[in-house]
C-alpha cells in the first residue's frame, strides 16, 4: 500500500493558492448571479435553483475538472483545503449581516407569546431525536453529528466550520445536509406540511409555528401548503405566525444550535454509536490513499489571513449585489464597511475572552446591537446595510464551499443516499417537533 505524504504550504504557496481561489471565486460568482434563479417543475411543486446553488455547483465543477486543467489554472487539493480554511472566517460576514437584520426586529421577538418561544426547542431537538439514530443505523459515523444537529442552514455551516473545520467529517455532514436541503428541502417540506395538515390532528397555528425552521424558502413552502387548506382569515394568520416563528429561529437559532442541539448531538453520538452503530459502505472514516494522495497540513489562518478572507467575501458580496440585484450605491459600500467592522470587533472580543464563546456568537451580538433600539445610529446603519441583499452575501460563501468540495467527493459518494434520507428525516424532525410543542402550549 502506498502511503500519503504530508506537505505543508509555505507562505508563497499559500498566497499563490489564495489569489487563484479569489480569481476563480469572482468568475464563478459573476456567472452564478448572471444565471439567476431557475425554477424546475417537479411533481406538485418545483425546485428553485438560486445563484447560491449555481455557485456551489460551479465551484465543485471547477474542483473536479482541475485534474484535467494545467497546474497554474486548476484548483488542486492544496487550494481546495485553502478554500475550506477561507470559508470559516468568510462565513462571519454572513453572520454579521444576519445579526444586523435581526437587531431591528428584537421588539417583535420579545412581544411574541410563549408558544412561539418554546416551539423553538422542537426545531432544534427534533432533528437530533429523529435523524441521529437513523444515521447510526445506516452506518454513518461522525458525519451524523453535522448532518443532524440542525437543518443545516448557513449559520450551521459557520458553527461547524469554527468548531471542527469544514474539512472534518462533521463539516462534510453539515455540507451534505445543506446541499440536500437547498436542492430538495422546500419541495420536501411542502409535501410533508400539506400531508400533516390534511390529517386534521394539529391546530393550523401550531403547524404555522412549525414552518419557521430558519430557511425563508422552506418556511414559505411549508406555510403555503398549510395556508392552502385554511379559510382566508386563518390563511393570513398562518403566514403571519410562520414569519414570526422564522424570525425567532433566525434570531435565536444560532444560540440554540450552538448550546443545545450540537452538544445533544455530540452526546447522543457518544452514547448511541456503541449501541446501535453499524458498519456499512458509509462507515469508512477515510478512503484508502492512492499513489497521488497528498495530505496537506494548513495551519489556521492568522489575523492577516482572516482580514483577507473578510475583505474578499465583502468584495464578492458587493459584486453579487450589483450583478444579481443591480445595486452598487454609496450606502452599499458603507453597509459593507459596517459588516466588516462588526466582524472585526466580534473576532477581537472572541480572542480577548480566549474563545470561551465562539466568534459566531460575539459577531452576531455586536451586529445585533448596531441595529437594535439601544444603538443611537440604528436607523442609519439599518438603511445602509439593507441596501445589501441577504442572498448576495450568501453566494460568495457557497462559492468557497463549492471550491472546497472536490476533495470530499469520495466521502460524499460513500455516504450516498443514506445522507439524503437522514437529511429528510432531520427536516421532518424539526417541523414535527416544533408543531407538537406549539400544540402543547397553544
Amino acid at each position: 500500500m502506498q502511503h500519503a505524504h504530508a506537505v505543508t504550504l509555505d507562505n508563497s504557496q499559500a498566497v499563490s493558492a489564495t489569489v487563484k481561489l479569489y480569481i476563480w471565486a469572482a468568475i464563478i460568482l459573476i456567472v452564478a448571479e448572471s444565471l439567476g434563479a431557475v425554477s424546475i417543475p417537479l411533481g406538485p411543486g418545483k425546485v428553485v435553483l438560486l445563484p447560491m446553488v449555481w455557485a456551489l455547483l460551479l465551484g465543485a465543477g471547477v474542483g473536479i475538472a482541475s485534474k484535467r486543467l494545467p497546474g497554474t489554472i486548476g484548483i488542486d487539493k492544496r487550494a481546495q483545503l485553502r478554500a475550506a480554511s477561507i470559508l470559516q472566517p468568510a462565513l462571519l460576514i454572513f453572520i454579521a449581516k444576519l445579526g444586523l437584520v435581526v437587531g431591528g426586529s428584537l421588539p417583535v421577538v420579545f412581544a411574541s407569546g410563549w408558544a412561539l418561544v418554546f416551539q423553538e426547542f422542537g426545531h432544534f431537538v427534533g432533528t437530533v431525536i429523529l435523524g441521529l439514530p437513523v444515521a447510526l443505523l445506516l452506518g454513518i459515523k461522525r458525519e451524523a453529528v453535522g448532518a443532524t444537529f440542525s437543518v443545516g442552514r448557513e449559520p450551521s455551516l459557520a458553527i461547524i466550520g469554527e468548531r471542527y473545520g469544514m474539512d472534518s467529517p462533521e463539516g462534510r455532514g453539515v455540507l451534505a445536509e445543506y446541499l440536500t436541503g437547498t436542492l430538495f428541502g422546500a419541495l420536501f417540506i411542502a409535501i410533508v406540511a400539506g400531508f400533516v395538515t390534511s390529517l386534521g390532528i394539529f391546530h393550523p397555528a401550531s403547524l404555522a409555528m412549525g414552518s419557521g425552521i430558519g430557511s425563508g424558502s422552506m418556511m414559505a413552502a411549508a406555510a403555503g401548503a398549510i395556508a392552502a387548506q385554511q379559510t382566508p382569515e386563518m390563511a393570513k394568520q398562518v403566514m403571519t405566525l410562520a414569519a414570526a416563528s422564522n424570525l425567532i429561529t433566525t434570531t435565536l437559532g444560532t444560540y440554540f444550535t450552538l448550546f443545545i442541539s450540537l452538544p445533544l448531538a455530540v452526546w447522543g453520538y457518544r452514547v448511541l454509536e456503541p449501541l446501535i452503530g453499524r458498519t456499512t459502505k458509509a462507515s469508512a472514516t477515510t478512503d484508502g490513499p492512492d499513489a497521488n494522495d497528498v495530505a496537506v497540513e494548513i495551519s489556521e489562518l492568522g489575523w492577516a489571513g482572516k482580514v483577507s478572507a473578510w475583505l474578499a467575501a465583502a468584495a464578492l458580496a458587493l459584486i453579487a449585489n450589483y450583478v444579481g440585484y443591480k445595486t452598487l450605491s454609496a450606502d452599499a459600500f458603507a453597509g459593507m464597511g459596517v459588516m466588516i467592522f462588526a466582524v472585526f470587533v466580534g473576532e477581537l472580543l472572541c480572542t480577548l475572552i480566549r474563545r470561551k464563546v465562539p466568534a459566531v456568537c460575539t459577531v452576531s451580538i455586536v451586529a445585533m446591537f448596531l441595529t437594535s433600539p439601544l444603538c443611537p445610529w440604528a436607523a442609519q446603519i439599518a438603511r445602509m446595510t439593507n441596501s445589501i441583499n441577504m442572498l448576495a452575501v450568501i453566494t460568495p460563501m457557497l462559492t468557497f464551499a463549492g471550491l472546497s468540495i472536490a476533495k470530499d467527493i469520495p466521502a460524499f459518494r460513500r455516504l450516498g443516499w443514506r445522507i439524503v434520507l437522514v437529511s429528510f428525516l432531520a427536516n421532518f424532525g424539526t417541523f414535527i417537533g416544533a408543531v407538537m410543542i406549539a400544540e402543547f402550549f397553544h
